[in-house]
């Protein structure tokens, strides 16, 4: 039986101020990208996140990313390497405060936003996200997008990697995400994105913003937390996976 994880961005808010919808989604997904305080999140929404998470079953990972909270991590920055294997370390620390105190641990490492898009290409930077893996522990597995740098790099560093697909994201020709900065990079038609889910589970493939149907193969479907309707999108696209004989599981 075909099987896919579904991951969320999780915990990205900030004090008062709540952008996810943490405890609904967390009853549908089977992974948590958990929001590491520096393009969102807080020690308060971490430690709750993983609490639910941790009742719930569901994988806690850290969402590592660029040290920006005014720009929610999407904008590209210039870390020198080692300052930012540090960063991503010190992400990846602090969650597993939290993940160990609710009964859990951290399942694996995700990029966010910018930095998760400059690792696809950027060996340097990439390069330095896999040290900061290693420095936090060696045994952590690395989700991104199939035939990334980062990918590539967390293998030969025997760390075990994850494949990526994107259901409510437009994809190039070349397999990569489109910038958000362009027009028809997120899909907004909820039954584009539950069929495309299917099809990424099914097939492997997704239809490319040329109208090119390309190979995405991946073990793990992203779910975005901070789009409009995401709880009831989510409980779709897991409707549909399961009614079409797909197995909703974790990965790790």
């Amino acid at each position: 039986m075909t099987s896919i994880d579904l991951n969320a961005d999780l915990g990205e808010g900030f004090g008062r101020w709540r952008l996810t919808d943490d405890e609904r989604l967390l009853s549908v997904v089977t992974s948590a990208n958990v929001a590491c305080g520096f393009h969102a999140g807080d020690a308060v929404t971490m430690r709750r996140v993983c609490e639910l998470a941790a009742e719930r079953g569901v994988r806690i990972g850290a969402q590592v990313s660029y040290r920006d909270l005014a720009g929610f991590g999407r904008r590209s920055m210039d870390v020198p390497p080692a300052e930012l294997a540090a960063e991503v370390a010190y992400q990846i620390g602090a969650l597993e405060v939290f993940a160990r105190a609710a009964g859990a641990r951290v399942a694996y490492v995700k990029p966010h936003g910018a930095l998760y898009n400059r690792v696809v290409h950027d060996e340097e930077q990439a390069a330095a996200v896999v040290d900061g893996v290693l420095l936090a522990d060696a045994a952590l597995p690395v989700l991104g997008l199939p035939g990334s740098r980062l990918l590539e790099l967390a293998g030969k560093a025997g760390l075990p990697v994850v494949t990526e697909a994107f259901a409510d994201r437009a994809y190039t020709d070349a397999g990569t995400l489109v910038p958000r900065t362009l027009e028809g990079a997120v899909v907004t038609d909820p039954d584009a994105v539950v069929e495309r889910s299917l099809g990424l589970a099914r097939s492997g493939e997704v239809v490319s913003r040329s109208g090119t149907r390309i190979e995405v193969r991946a073990r793990s479907l992203c779910l975005h937390g901070d789009t409009h309707g995401a709880v009831e999108l989510a409980r779709r696209v897991r409707e549909r996976l399961e009614a079409s004989g797909v197995r909703v599981e974790a990965f790790a």
